[in-house]
């Protein structure tokens, strides 16, 4: 009886071997992948609701718009390019200059977009005055005194005054240094009615850069005025009045300034419509 069980795994170890030879084990890279998982969610159906048939809005495909432009033309689009020719006609309706007014005091003025440059030259000086009307119109009323919803304000709307902060750039004749001195307009001090004797603009920065080089250094030293003496003050002011920046020139200035800002102001706004009129 022990001969015979001692046959038995010999037999089923042959057969085990056919069955290998015949039919190899596959690798076993392949037995330790995840089988793949089907996605519970598939993309497109994500916002489809049970039962529905409408598909998301960002498979549904757009219409072509009527005029067979293929462009996106939409009711908004419409309503849109409306109110901005309305817009249009009103500014042009309101505009004070159709062209710019010109400084007295023999400034020659300089104008590329929003940036403008008066040029002046007095006794073997050049005195240079630059601006930008980029957010140059301050608030028209403080946060407190702003109308509630729905409350529409009976009175006239204030007028629009661009002031903008400047600077002016004085160089002598062959001189190596230009003095430059940024000012400004306190808001304090812009459209009240004071003694002549009264500034409407100040000097917050003075400082000295070297003649020709088109980017000033930030090592150079700048004078702060918030701490300075005012004799001395007094002086900077009194040099630039002698140099035709008083008074009369920062006037002229928010006047001329006022007129490019509303100019450019009409000039995005057609550009506005244009863009979204586009086909």
């Amino acid at each position: 009886m022990l001969p015979l069980l001692r046959c038995v795994p010999r037999a089923l170890g042959s057969a085990v071997a056919g069955l290998r030879a015949a039919a190899p084990f596959p690798p076993l890279r392949p037995l330790l992948q995840p089988a793949p998982r089907p996605c519970a969610r598939p993309f497109g159906f994500l916002s489809v609701r049970s039962g529905s048939a409408r598909l998301p809005s960002l498979l549904r495909p757009r219409r072509p718009c009527s005029c067979g432009c293929g462009a996106l033309h939409t009711e908004g689009d419409k309503a849109f390019v409306e109110f901005l020719s309305d817009e249009i006609k009103e500014e042009k309706k309101i505009q004070k200059h159709k062209s710019l007014p010109k400084m007295s005091g023999g400034w020659e003025l300089e104008v590329n977009g929003t940036e403008a440059k008066l040029v002046r030259n007095v006794a073997g000086e050049k005195i240079t005055v630059t601006f930008n009307i980029n957010n140059s119109i301050p608030p028209t009323y403080d946060a407190e005194e702003a109308p509630s919803q729905g409350q529409k304000s009976e009175e006239q709307e204030p007028e629009l005054t661009s002031t903008p902060n400047f600077v002016v750039e004085v160089i002598k004749s062959g001189g190596k240094k230009t003095l430059v001195l940024d000012c400004h307009y306190p808001e304090d001090e812009v459209g009240q009615e004071e003694e002549d004797e009264s500034d409407i603009f100040s000097i917050r920065e003075v400082s000295f850069q070297s003649t020709g080089e088109s980017e000033w250094k930030d090592t150079n030293y700048t004078l702060n005025t918030d701490s300075l003496d005012w004799a001395l003050y007094d002086h900077l002011m009194d040099f630039l009045a002698d140099r035709g920046v008083d008074n009369t020139f920062a006037d002229e200035l928010v006047e001329l300034s006022t007129a490019l800002e509303h100019q450019e102001y009409i000039t995005f706004l057609e550009d506005l419509r244009g863009f979204v009129k586009s086909q």
